[in-house]
């Protein structure tokens, strides 16, 4: 069955900034009823060179590590050294944990220079990664994001991606509001890659194309669910938010996601069920 969590970017959105309060997190996505977090490797902290110690404080939360997300800038047709040690390490990190994702997300460029280069050498460092990962006995999933200068954001872009994805490997991880923000409807993309899904962002904005609260913008996620349940997805849908009140107040916001997922959502779930 599908379980829901919650991605640490709704409490830090940039990914590279170090921090060691993950502990906290883990007491609010437990105290509110999710199931699990998702969290870029920065969120780490005091657990970073420890998974079994990761591995005791969700357990004492009755949570679980449902992905670690991990950007890579991969400028290269091969990835560097540095780029395959940090990744390895990641691989063996997860290894500790029953079934996570390793989420990887490619960083943003300065432009969209030389496109089809950047993206082939995305997809080729990705794929080996993934590649990897599966022989580690871990799924391995492609993040896609939607700033201006992400590589992969519209629809020609992630036609490229579909093209390019070694599916024995590496799965894809939609990203709702991205997808949006792309110029795409979520529903339709969910729909046409099912079979590559292996785990889900969930994030509301508008047509006008602004971060909204959960529930307040313009994406169907009950729809969204629905195509999920009836493909017969059992992975996690983690919810996020980039809203200003999210940043002033994350507990908050949490709280209020949670309940839009008991009950706009899980009846979705349970009524398949």
């Amino acid at each position: 069955m599908i379980k829901f969590g919650c991605h640490g970017c709704t409490w830090e959105l940039d990914y590279d900034k170090e921090e060691d309060y993950l502990d906290d997190i883990m007491d609010t996505v437990a105290n509110v009823g999710f199931k699990g977090i998702d969290v870029q490797v920065a969120l780490l902290g005091r657990h970073k060179n420890d998974p079994e110690r990761l591995k005791d404080a969700l357990d004492k939360r009755g949570i679980e590590l449902a992905a670690l997300t991990i950007p890579f800038s991969w400028e290269h047709d091969e990835e560097t050294k540095e780029e395959k040690e940090r990744a390895d390490y990641y691989i063996n990190y997860l290894s500790h944990f029953p079934n996570p994702i390793l989420n990887l997300p490619a960083r943003n460029g300065k432009n969209r220079d030389d496109l089809l280069k950047r993206q082939k050498q995305i997809i080729n460092c990705a794929n080996s990664v993934g590649m990897r990962a599966f022989e580690k006995g871990i799924t391995a999933s492609f993040h896609p994001a939607s700033p201006a200068t992400s590589y992969f954001r519209t629809k020609e872009d992630y036609d490229v991606l579909f093209d390019g994805l070694d599916r024995r490997f590496i799965g894809y991880t939609p990203d709702a509001g991205h997808i949006r923000m792309g110029g795409m409807n979520p529903v339709e993309v969910v729909r046409d890659n099912l079979d590559i899904i292996k785990h889900v962002h969930i994030k509301d904005c508008s047509s006008t194309l602004e971060w909204r609260k959960m529930g307040t913008g313009d994406i169907d996620f009950p729809a969204l669910v629905q195509t999920l349940v009836d493909y017969g997805y059992s992975g996690w849908i983690m919810t996020e938010e980039e809203t200003e009140e999210t940043f002033e107040n994350p507990t908050k916001t949490v709280n209020q996601i949670r309940n839009y997922v008991v009950h706009t959502l899980e009846p979705v779930i349970y009524a398949k069920n």
